[in-house]
């Protein structure tokens, strides 16, 4: 989580910490969600946003669909 911190991917250890056990977070691809996860030094440079997360490339989440759905109903009751 001190990793993850210092990277920039979270505000604080706190946000590190959830990020990883909510599977945000991923070492050279492997998804972790163990905050005492081990990180060699030469795979530093790999801890990155997961690519299934919201926070990266990922589907969006539970609320974005929420408004998503809600503005698609707000959009087709105009016409």
């Amino acid at each position: 989580q001190t990793k993850v911190y210092k990277q920039d991917l979270a505000k604080s250890i706190h946000h590190a910490r959830v990020l990883i056990r909510q599977r945000h977070i991923s070492v050279g691809g492997q998804l972790v969600n163990v905050p005492s996860f081990n990180v060699r030094t030469s795979s530093e440079k790999h801890i990155d946003i997961s690519a299934d997360s919201p926070y990266g490339q990922g589907a969006p989440g539970r609320v974005a669909k929420k408004r998503a759905a809600a503005k698609a109903a707000a959009g087709d009751d105009d016409e």
